[in-house]
């Protein structure tokens, strides 16, 4: 057994224990670490809303077995290989993003670095689970703030194609998959376009497209209805196919929806169906709240860091949503969405620390990020919490992830795993600290 003080230095070698390489461009995947560990003396925020300060968190063969405050029982800290003194830090359950590009995109301007949207407008049998690339760039940047699991979703068209949820670690999509094809992304038809609004002819031209729009999800549902209820087929289609899932509720459907009437048209619209149902964007649901938690329908809010939608919005709204939706009973997680999407995901765990500031609790807005996510993508018995059996996918914070001026991870965990938290970036800070003979230490 090896007790380990707590230093930035001792850092490297803890990373050393566990078999690390450090490669500058792109990490290596961890390898297996078959011994146990024991994080002790900090401040451990759990993720369901409990702390515990002075805690014990026992990692053993990739899973939590103990979870306690030292203070309250006398450990016997002989069972663990390796103890890791954490006094005066953080720490965290993996942020988990969903609704995510991560893996599907590297550069957005390069067509042949993007494999989100696939041709046609009914694509429920496309996944991101085959396309999901663990070599992107992008991806151990993301890592370095705490984002350790993600729900890869595919974009365009009206049903997208199935999303997977993934850890963010591991040499390709089947060592780093955690759910397989969780649901079917339906970005449902937006009503007004804002051109419009003072011109009744396009205005008019624009509800009729709606309409039609509407229609053909309709159609598209109800013979995807018919189709699994047939016993036989003379032919196989793969779109009905691919809806088997939903109608046997072994998977959701992710509702892209932000306007009042879209989200209610959706909402009645799939009265019609006994399906698992997920609200996605969300911009307008404070005006439908006691609607959506009638039926029980969770919500992934669109990017915190946004401008209001309406122009007769309080400017600060897309701040204030956490706190209007949750209070209103509603299951509410958080998402990185628009331009630069991917890359922007770092930025994760500051909206959670804005929803704080516009009047969350800090450990129901840390919820949102970790357990609530983990609930509505339907991982929660496995992720979004530090609790005993759980995997050990959680990292060490030197302060409050949840605040970009101290938000520095030291060490983090992927299944029991310690990863390489270097990145690219990282690489290029060195290099050119380096050029001018700055200390890079």
């Amino acid at each position: 057994m090896s007790v380990i003080p707590w230093s930035l230095r001792l850092i490297v070698f803890v990373l050393s224990v566990t078999l690390m390489e450090v490669n500058a461009q792109i990490p290596l995947p961890a390898k297996k670490y078959s011994k146990s560990v024991l994080l002790i003396g900090g401040t451990s925020h759990l993720g369901n809303g409990e702390i515990l300060k002075n805690s014990a968190i026992g990692i053993r063969n990739g899973k939590i077995d103990l979870v306690l405050t030292s203070i309250d029982i006398r450990l016997d800290t002989s069972k663990y290989d390796t103890i890791i003194h954490f006094e005066g830090k953080h720490l965290y359950p993996s942020f988990i993003a969903p609704n995510s590009r991560l893996g599907l995109v590297e550069i957005d301007a390069v067509r042949a670095s993007r494999d989100f949207d696939d041709v046609g407008n009914f694509n429920p049998h496309v996944r991101s689970l085959t396309a999901f690339n663990t070599e992107s760039r992008i991806t151990s940047t993301i890592r370095s703030n705490g984002v350790l699991l993600a729900q890869v979703s595919p974009k365009g068209g009206i049903i997208s194609g199935a999303s997977s949820v993934f850890e963010l670690e591991g040499w390709n999509w089947e060592d780093a998959v955690l759910k397989i094809d969780d649901g079917i992304h339906l970005n449902w038809p937006s009503r007004y376009l804002k051109s419009n609004l003072n011109d009744k002819k396009k205005a008019d031209k624009s509800d009729t497209e709606y309409l039609e729009k509407v229609e053909l999800i309709r159609d598209f549902f109800f013979k995807s209805r018919a189709y699994q209820k047939a016993s036989f087929h003379l032919e196989s289609n793969l779109r009905y196919e691919a809806m088997k899932q939903i109608f046997r509720k072994e998977a959701k459907v992710y509702v892209h929806a932000n306007r009042i009437q879209e989200i209610l048209d959706a909402i009645y619209f799939f009265d019609q169906f006994d399906l698992n149902i997920v609200l996605v964007g969300a911009n307008d649901a404070w005006l439908a709240a006691d609607l959506l938690k009638d039926r029980d329908i969770p919500i992934i809010l669109r990017r915190v860091h946004s401008l209001p939608m309406h122009e007769d919005d309080d400017i600060d709204l897309p701040f204030k949503l956490p706190k209007i939706l949750s209070e209103k009973g509603l299951l509410v997680a958080l998402e990185n969405s628009g331009s630069m999407e991917a890359m922007g995901t770092r930025n994760l765990p500051f909206y959670a620390g804005t929803a704080c500031q516009y009047g969350v609790k800090k450990e129901d807005a840390l919820s949102m990020i970790t357990l609530n996510t983990a609930k509505i993508l339907g991982v929660e018995s496995q992720v979004g919490s530090i609790e005993v059996g759980k995997d050990a996918t959680l990292f060490i914070s030197e302060g409050d992830a949840l605040d970009m001026k101290t938000n520095k991870i030291l060490v983090a965990f992927v299944a029991g795993k310690s990863i390489d938290l270097d990145n690219p970036q990282k690489a290029l800070y060195r290099k050119y600290r380096a050029k001018y003979k700055e200390d890079v230490h």
